[in-house]
């Protein structure tokens, strides 16, 4: 039996400023994003990127993950609290952010920058999709380090008990979800763009990759004490996945069908 190693979310103090490992994590994120969007930037000449774009390409990302991710946890989550409460919906300091809320963000905050650039906006989807699962795997880790988004009970061998929460042994979702959504998809998508693909593929297949582990995973994980199980006794992340599998698999039959005609 494993217990959950309780390590302080705040990694670093600076007299009264807390830095949050959390907060770290995100930065991580974006540290993958740059870093390996140049890789793909200098391993494809040809795709037309430059640096100076994806400089101005994470900015954009940025303000879409931090807002869209923020106002998807209000609508999704929690909409009648904070309907009540509305000057806590800038209360980011106490935590609440939804990925698929941060994703709907992003898609907006691409098609804002293809605006701009001039650039197609599946063109610019493909590109920044195997740049995101590495970020996606460090907010797991961040989830465990806080001891948060716990799983469901379980006898598995290696169950952990969350002191913090209870001494029932659980699932360590969080870790399912940094191998899945983190290791195993970045490199799907990663050896998948290798090669050239036809418009909005690499697209396609980041929803239905992550569409499909994050439903998998929410199997063992907790459900949000706030709202349980939904109709079908899926959870409101299931719920969530649906329609981006879906979404993933038109998209993947469409650019198909359409290089072929």
């Amino acid at each position: 039996m494993l217990v959950h190693p309780q390590i302080d979310p705040v990694a670093i103090h600076l007299g009264p400023l807390a830095i949050r490992w959390y907060g770290l994590m995100y930065l991580l994120a974006f540290v993958f994003v740059m870093i390996l969007g140049r890789l793909r930037i200098k391993s494809r000449p040809e795709s037309g990127w430059e640096p100076r774009q994806l400089d101005d390409l994470l900015f954009y990302g940025v303000l879409g993950v931090v807002l869209g991710g923020r106002l998807g946890y209000v609508l999704f989550y929690k909409p009648a609290y904070y309907f009540a409460h509305p000057l806590e919906i800038f209360y980011v300091w106490q935590g609440g952010m939804s990925f698929h809320g941060g994703f709907l963000g992003v898609i907006v905050a691409m098609w804002f920058y293809s605006r701009q650039s001039g650039k197609r906006w599946l063109a610019i989807t493909d590109f920044i999709a195997p740049l995101v699962p590495l970020g996606l795997g460090a907010g797991r880790i961040g989830n465990f380090i806080n001891g948060e988004l716990w799983g469901r009970p379980t006898n598995v061998p290696w169950a952990m008990i969350f002191p913090a929460h209870d001494q029932i042994p659980r699932h360590p979702s969080q870790l399912y979800e940094f191998a899945l959504e983190g290791l195993a998809l970045f490199t799907i998508l990663w050896l998948f763009s290798r090669k050239p693909r036809p418009l909005g593929a690499v697209s396609g297949l980041f929803l239905v990759g992550y569409g499909t582990f994050r439903f998998l995973v929410e199997f063992t994980r907790e459900p949000d004490d706030f709202l349980g199980l939904l109709a079908l006794g899926l959870s409101m992340g299931q719920w969530l996945s649906i329609p981006m599998i879906v979404a993933g698999v038109a998209m993947l039959i469409w650019t198909y069908r359409r290089k072929g005609s």
